[in-house]
């Protein structure tokens, strides 16, 4: 099978179930073979987004093997049944590459076949799946997350009285967790039918996956993130974000999308969730962006 189904509905547990008409097997075959991709616009993307022969390079200077850190999932995660490389859609921004490569903490080893998940916010601070929630409840882009939005204020602690954080409209935690997921935090369940800025890969051999996004936006209490999920088999084994140097973040967010979205309160140094291991080391990339950064899990979740 080819790269047809690129950008389809294909649901991660179903494929780790066995029950998706693509199958694992053929997912891999087809985010490997080097040949072009489709997107759901029909865009074609180089073999470079589905191959690591011309990224491995990328990460010379950062063979890491320290477990990168957990964190929350946030409100706003959930299985968004979307196997892409290019998450953009209709969103304006921009352009970022995101290039991550997945190591296994204790042998350092790349982790080869693993899923990876990122989703963030658009240039206004709105998730797909959740554009009411996260506009804050007054119609206003970038307002004060809803109850259980991390932090509910800077820092990511959930507001008192909501223990764990669940998310409005938010179910139980589907599967088996690991890695920062197993933080009472419950997968969202979507109030819209937008799937934007969200999406999956499976590492290649060298354990990279690409993902072609847009910079992310901003929302009260938060510094600017992309959320990033790895899970090996069924099981999450790392929960983390990625975040961005302020002196990007500034030149970024003063262009058109992002220059009318104003008030931003929460920067790096003073995000409670924010450490220097998450940065992405960035360069600049055509009219965009490149990102890497180097993911060590723990892939049996023996804590180390």
């Amino acid at each position: 099978m080819g790269h047809d189904h690129e950008g389809q509905r294909v649901s991660r547990r179903s494929i780790f179930a066995g029950i998706s008409s693509i199958g694992l097997g053929s997912l891999l075959a087809a985010c490997g073979d080097g040949t072009p991709a489709t997107t759901t616009s029909g865009e074609a993307v180089s073999p470079d987004a589905t191959t690591s022969a011309d990224l491995t390079g990328l990460f010379a200077d950062a063979n890491t093997c320290r477990l990168a850190p957990s964190t929350t999932q946030g409100p706003y995660y959930f299985d968004a049944d979307k196997i892409r490389s290019d998450i953009r859609e209709d969103r304006a921004g921009t352009r970022l590459r995101v290039v991550l490569k997945v190591q296994d903490s204790e042998q350092c080893k790349p982790l080869t076949n693993a899923v990876v998940e990122i989703w963030h916010c658009d240039a206004a601070g709105l998730y797909s799946g959740a554009e009411s929630l996260s506009s804050g409840g007054g119609g206003q882009p970038g307002g004060a997350p809803p109850s259980g939005a991390p932090g509910g204020g800077p820092g990511g602690t959930p507001p008192s009285g909501a223990p764990g954080g669940t998310p409005p409209g938010g179910n139980a935690p589907g599967g088996a967790n690991g890695g920062g997921a197993n933080d009472g935090m419950a997968d969202l369940q979507p109030v819209d039918d937008q799937r934007y800025l969200r999406g999956a890969q499976v590492t290649n051999a060298d354990g990279i996956v690409e993902f072609t996004t847009i910079w992310p936006g901003w929302y009260r209490g938060r510094t600017v993130h992309i959320h990033a999920m790895v899970h090996v088999g069924s099981t999450r084994v790392l929960t983390t974000q990625l975040m961005f140097d302020e002196a990007l973040n500034t030149k970024v967010f003063a262009a058109a999308p992002y220059a009318s979205h104003t008030g931003r309160d929460t920067f790096n140094d003073g995000d409670g969730i924010f450490q220097n291991t998450m940065l992405l080391k960035v360069t600049e990339d055509g009219d965009g962006y490149l990102g890497v950064l180097v993911l060590a899990a723990d892939s049996d979740s023996d804590g180390s």
